[in-house]
């Protein structure tokens, strides 16, 4: 079974998303991030949730998966819209107690921020569910290209982030091992309040941690069997194109742009 968390994780597929070059798709992603924060309105972020669904559509991916991308982060994101709501002041105020305010410009600024987080959330799971680690490896070496002459490692740096990548849904699933196993001799990780959980987690980490070493050692030693010895000098086997289809989607995302900055008036 599926573990809970989806970063980092691919499912294949034909759809238009899949097909796009990582690249364009790499491209997109960091500039929606950067885009969402001209939204200030109810309706820009109305816009901006429709386009993100749209987005979601056409992967042909079920939207089931990305609200298990928000499930991870549910509560830092309340903790954050909770932050907003309660010290935020501004506008008509209805409620107060000491430190705490409940305010006309508190609710709309937790409301935005809410909404902020799950549309990156939903486009960050969209890259990565529609975008194989390799090929997200080699847009990100390709993107990092420029930085070459001033003496910056790019082919490490991006396969050192195609193998955080790859590894996190793989310590997720062993983490699930260990957890039914544990389990299995009696541990409920359920019960207690939560200095008791906290507890009962701890003794997961040791095999964890002893799990990840074996296998980073292991995939050392399988590179080093293959003669691995950094980026100079080697070719690619997959190759990127370009294509007309990802100079639109870069061309839309910059229509959104000016979208954006109307409905901001």
């Amino acid at each position: 079974m599926m573990n809970k968390l989806i970063l980092g994780r691919y499912l294949p597929g034909d759809s238009l998303v899949h097909r796009l070059d990582p690249r364009a798709k790499l491209v997109a992603s960091f500039y929606f991030i950067a885009i969402i924060f001209l939204a200030n309105n109810l309706w820009s972020y109305l816009f901006l949730g429709a386009f993100t669904l749209f987005c979601l559509w056409l992967s042909k991916i079920d939207f089931g998966f990305f609200l298990r991308g928000v499930k991870p982060l549910i509560w830092l994101i309340l903790f954050t819209v909770a932050l907003q709501v309660f010290f935020t002041s501004g506008g008509e105020v209805y409620w107060k107690w000491g430190v705490f305010q409940l305010t006309e410009f508190g609710l709309k600024n937790g409301l935005f921020i809410f909404c902020r987080f799950v549309l990156i959330i939903f486009m960050s799971t969209l890259l990565t569910l529609t975008t194989p680690p390799l090929a997200l490896s080699d847009a990100i070496e390709y993107l990092l290209r420029p930085l070459k002459p001033l003496k910056v490692p790019v082919h490490e740096i991006s396969l050192m982030l195609s193998i955080a990548l790859r590894f996190v849904p793989t310590l997720m699933d062993e983490t699930e091992k260990i957890m039914n196993a544990q389990r299995a001799r009696g541990v409920d990780f359920g019960e207690g309040n939560l200095v008791q959980k906290m507890k009962a987690v701890i003794p997961l980490l040791i095999p964890l941690f002893v799990s990840s070493f074996n296998r980073a050692d292991d995939l050392a030693t399988a590179m080093e069997a293959r003669g691995y010895q950094g980026g100079d000098g080697r070719t690619k086997y997959r190759i990127l194109h370009w294509s007309l289809k990802d100079t639109i989607v870069i061309v839309t995302f910059a229509v959104l742009t000016a979208v954006l900055m109307y409905l901001r008036k």
